[in-house]
């Protein structure tokens, strides 16, 4: 490979484009000595699957997937898990007498002779990306850890350690109290294996915390209810709660670095028989927003949903229930519109993810800062686009209509089961039903379903199967098994389904007559509205899931 800089090779492998290239070297004069693959991911152009794998054929080297790789943990403990983590490597094999590590940074020749020095063997590098390699050190160094450190809490007595008096110890003792070992090991274990909420839950006689990953609460671990107290307390300093008070429920935040990412948590506790309970919601984090295509919309949906985007004024709602990932796809919206010339704001409770030249407003309702009080400022802030995290009472959703009527582009969320409903809903809480007829663009509903592991089967569909699906004839689809990879759930992963109702001319005048959810949907179905029944239908026909979750997530009575 004749040696030009990586920037060009990226050109003329048509991995970016020339002007990117320029904005690029553009960026990296101002960002002074940032490295150019830095300033090229952090500007979003390519992913950093995509830069290692670039580099790797540029360099002839092989690049490997550690997502998708089962490291052999003695090869990995070769290398100190400090000198792992100091230069970002990880064991990845044996070839012939050399050991081949995974790196980000394959012609870092002081780290190679630092490495030689430590394992003693001959080194050879495959490239894989940093936050691939920092996923894989947490998980490799990791594995058994939290059960030992949970074994030294409970031999040490921690329930008759106060907690509280740790505030006044050095950092250093209070990180190495078992404990905080402890809370830190149950949050990055969870964070590892994909989970979206943490549960710690007091019963008579055991503590139990369990994950929720892939909609499923799977147990992580149980543990002496001596530690009970002490767990929830450190919970409770660390997101910034009252301590003292165990009668009522309380909320916080708090963020904890896992494998060089800065993970957000939301924190629940609330009082139970045997003690409380807390439940730690693992945010987004401040990744860069996920594009719409990326979220498991069919391109006929996706045209359906660029075309509400495009309308200037209105409103856009987006349905479902808690956890069907609502924001993430408003987050998504937002970074498909939000252009340098337009003033966004949002208001939400709370602030799930913080996206860079996006105004983002956090509710206080205990300071008085409710939505209706901060929607009626915002109006007056000049702004193009707003989001509202949720229509919760009649007042929001009144000057959110008002505000679309008055030509602003509004983007907001509604717990409601499918799009034909939220209409009705709105109608029921108090909005006339011209208003939403006037300012309604269209209705997004959506609901996650999770995604067969590549150990699935195949067999015929039955005639209930048929009947479900809305077909007249068997066909081959897959149902789950469960492996190693899949932790023997059988799912790995999920998918977005969508169903995409637009306010046509028909639609606004059925909807300002009073018409039923029944009328709108069929209705909508004659527009060429798919329902979430079609999505996951084709989904199931497709192996992509199975009949059980087709059940789970659409059936109705």
């Amino acid at each position: 490979m004749r040696n030009i800089p990586i920037g060009q090779y990226l050109v003329e492998e048509k991995v970016i484009t020339p002007e990117q290239l320029d904005a690029v070297l553009e960026k990296q004069k101002e960002s002074k000595g940032q490295k150019f693959g830095d300033v090229l991911l952090s500007m979003g152009f390519i992913t950093d699957v995509q830069f290692a794998q670039a580099l790797a054929k540029k360099n002839n080297i092989e690049f490997v997937d550690l997502d998708d790789v089962k490291l052999d943990a003695e090869l990995v403990r070769k290398i100190p898990e400090a000198t792992a983590r100091k230069y970002t490597v990880i064991a990845y094999g044996m070839k012939g007498t050399r050991l081949q590590i995974a790196t980000s940074e394959p012609f870092d020749f002081y780290m190679f002779e630092d490495l030689r020095a430590v394992t003693g063997a001959n080194i050879s590098a495959v490239m894989s990306t940093k936050s691939a390699i920092n996923k894989a050190i947490g998980r490799m160094y990791s594995e058994g850890q939290a059960d030992s450190i949970a074994r030294e809490a409970t031999d040490e007595k921690e329930a008759e350690v106060n907690l509280e008096d740790l505030r006044d110890l050095s950092e250093e003792r209070i990180e190495n109290a078992p404990i905080v070992k402890l809370a830190t090991a149950i949050v990055e274990n969870s964070y590892r294996k994909g989970a979206t909420d943490i549960h710690i839950e007091a019963f008579k006689d055991i503590t139990k915390i369990r994950i929720r990953v892939n909609s499923d609460l799977i147990e992580l671990m149980t543990l002496s209810p001596a530690l009970h107290v002490s767990l929830v307390t450190r919970f409770k300093i660390l997101s910034g709660m009252n301590i003292a008070e165990k009668r009522i429920p309380q909320d916080g935040r708090m963020s904890q670095v896992i494998d060089g990412t800065t993970v957000d948590l939301r924190v629940s506790n609330l009082p139970m028989v045997y003690g409380e309970k807390v439940v730690l919601r693992i945010l987004a984090g401040d990744e860069s927003v996920r594009k719409i295509q990326d979220l498991g919309m069919t391109d006929y949906n996706y045209k359906r949903f660029v075309s509400c985007l495009k309308v200037p004024q209105g409103v856009v709602l987006v349905t479902g229930p808690t956890g069907s990932g609502k924001s993430t796809t408003l987050y998504a919206a937002l970074g498909e519109i939000a252009k340098p010339n337009l003033n966004v704001i949002t208001v939400e409770d709370p602030v799930e993810k913080k996206i860079a030249n996006i105004n983002q407003c956090q509710i206080n309702e205990k300071a008085g800062m409710t939505f209706g009080a901060a929607l009626r400022s915002i109006l007056r802030q000049d702004p193009d686009i707003i989001m509202i995290g949720e229509m919760r009472d009649t007042e929001t959703a009144e000057i959110g209509i008002r505000a679309a009527i008055t030509g602003h582009l509004v983007l907001s969320t509604l717990h409601t089961n499918d799009a034909a409903s939220t209409v009705t809903r709105l109608v029921d809480m108090g909005v006339d039903a011209y208003m939403v007829a006037t300012s309604l663009i269209g209705v997004v509903a959506q609901r996650l379903t999770k995604v067969l592991c590549s150990c699935k089967q195949a067999v015929m569909s039955t005639p209930e199967d048929n009947a479900l699906m809305e077909i007249d004839h068997s066909v081959p689809i897959y149902k789950a098994c469960g492996c190693a990879k899949c932790n023997k759930t059988g799912y790995k992963g999920r998918t977005a389904i969508h169903e995409i109702l637009l306010a046509t001319p028909e639609m606004k005048e059925i909807i300002a007559a009073g018409a039923k959810s029944e009328q709108i949907q069929t209705l909508a179905r004659q527009q060429g509205c798919r329902l979430l029944r079609d999505n996951v239908s084709k989904l199931v026909q497709e192996g992509v899931t199975d009949i059980g979750e087709l059940v789970r997530v659409t059936y109705a009575v």
